[in-house]
């Protein structure tokens, strides 16, 4: 074979797409809904057939201003056009910039930047690892986190999350990590009493304010605030991973002011672009480990990404767009329980926090079989285990738009006994 004979061939065209097509090629690592979406606009999108659907998804808890948002399309258009990457060798303005934004408005003084929650929450683990042998003088320093809770896809992130299910056929996995009931203050207090007993052991809790994935679940106020106090008495950090609850998801601008707290570090991704992919991790100057060299990201905090998460950041803040969580959070549960009373058979709770959403259904029922038939009615849901459908649109949904989603829901449910 001459050298020559490597040199590919023209590309060929691509043809429109097809469902067939798509799986021949696409790794099957995700069980896909048998819709394709190629556009949207504010809280609605469109699939390849030309039918629309209310999106109360938004890309799971990720497009914060909602489709195509002018104040978005704008940001990432003048960015493009100006430059888009360079490496982190060099000061970039606009990531200087989000940063400033970050730490003026939560309880950071530092922040790192990189491209998903899982890498936030990695660059958490290993600073707390760092603090660990470094500040505390641990050996093998432990990280204690929550069952049911979710921190990512890497392979100490599902080592991190307390769930078996994501961990299955993938040991062997990352040590350090210790697993205790979430909002339950005294099997935290016996973890640490243990783990501690002759030598310390125990250098960060790593807890969600809300435990999104594993089912909705909202932190309770007097746990996490007992859960601060022993971590300050025994000079252990706390850290949060806000990845699906920060950037204003819960009716307040970070998760942990749900709960009256700060944490030392926290976490966030999702909603902080807007739908582009940027993480961050944040923390506080007194654990601020890092050194030239310990950690980076190529891609982390580029031009691109950093103007589009100043722009979702900016948007927030001048459009008072917090405060319609609030109201639409408020407004959602409140149509969501009036339907919870009307079939309590059905559904046997209704919680969450500004516009992340949980109802929890009876066992008779499946999540994923409610989601496919609000599919059909056109509203755009999601699971969050097998037993709750979770509600989390854009941040600008309207009044009207919840009032319709309630009024699809309550459909459902009616159809069930029929």
């Amino acid at each position: 074979m001459s050298p020559t004979d490597l040199v590919p061939t023209p590309t060929t065209a691509i043809a429109p797409f097809n469902a067939t097509e798509f799986d021949r090629h696409v790794m099957g690592t995700y069980g896909r809904f048998p819709i394709a979406l190629e556009r949207g606009e504010g809280c609605r999108v469109w699939d390849t057939e030309g039918r629309e659907y209310l999106d109360f998804v938004a890309g799971i808890a990720t497009c914060t201003l909602g489709h195509a948002h002018p104040a978005l399309v704008e940001a990432v258009t003048a960015q493009i056009q100006k430059l888009h990457h360079v490496s982190n060798l060099y000061y970039i303005p606009e990531q200087g910039e989000l940063a400033q934004w970050l730490t003026a408005n939560s309880c950071a003084d530092r922040a790192f930047f990189c491209n998903s929650g899982a890498e936030a929450n990695e660059a958490a683990i290993k600073l707390a690892r760092k603090y660990g042998h470094t500040v505390l003088n641990i050996e093998n320093p432990v990280i204690l986190t929550a069952n049911a809770s979710f921190h990512g896809r890497t392979l100490a992130t599902i080592t991190a999350t307390g769930q078996p299910k994501y961990q299955k056929n993938f040991n062997p996995l990352v040590p350090g990590f210790h697993y205790v009931p979430f909002n339950d203050f005294g099997a935290l207090e016996d973890a640490i009493a243990t783990l501690n007993q002759t030598q310390p052991q125990v250098a960060a809790i790593l807890l969600e304010p809300l435990q999104g994935e594993g089912g909705v679940n909202p932190g309770d106020v007097a746990y996490f605030q007992q859960v601060r106090q022993l971590c300050d008495q025994h000079g252990i950090l706390l850290i949060l991973d806000e990845v699906q609850v920060g950037m204003g998801r819960t009716g307040k601008l970070w998760g942990y002011e749900n709960l009256g707290i700060e944490p030392d570090i926290f976490t966030l991704a999702k909603g902080l672009a807007g739908g582009i992919p940027i993480g961050a991790m944040l923390c506080k100057e007194s654990c601020n480990a890092f050194e030239p060299g310990d950690h980076a990201s190529t891609f982390g905090g580029n031009p691109f990404a950093s103007a589009a998460a100043l722009c979702v950041c900016q948007t927030l803040e001048a459009d008072g767009i917090v405060a319609n969580v609030q109201a639409r959070g408020n407004q959602l549960r409140a149509g969501l329980r009036e339907i919870a009373a009307q079939y309590p058979d059905y559904i046997r709770e209704v919680r969450g926090w500004g516009l992340i959403n949980g109802v929890v259904i009876d066992p008779a029922l499946k999540a994923i079989d409610l989601v496919k038939d609000a599919m059909s009615a056109g509203l755009l849901l999601v699971p969050a285990g097998p037993q709750v459908v979770r509600f989390v649109p854009p941040l600008v949904v309207r009044e009207a738009e919840v009032k319709q989603a309630i009024a699809i829901v309550d459909q459902l449910f009616a159809h069930q006994g029929s």
